[in-house]
């Protein structure tokens, strides 16, 4: 199981918070998503057959790009 939290410089509410647990969690393998508002972070736990890779392109195809 790998685990990673980002900063996502864009996440200013809930709604933004929500469209990332739903969007990223459908993803085959991804056990957990979490996401701190005020902190602009979010924190990712997924196993095969996700990779930091797929997850990373969801945040990108959402809006949601992680910091570099």
């Amino acid at each position: 199981m790998s685990e990673k939290t980002v900063t996502i410089p864009n996440i200013s509410c809930g709604h933004c918070a929500a469209t990332i647990q739903r969007e990223v969690g459908k993803a085959p393998g991804v056990e957990r998503v979490e996401v701190d508002v005020p902190a602009k972070r979010a924190t990712f736990r997924w196993q095969a057959p996700a990779t930091w890779d797929a997850i990373a392109g969801v945040l990108e195809e959402i809006d949601f790009a992680p910091a570099p």
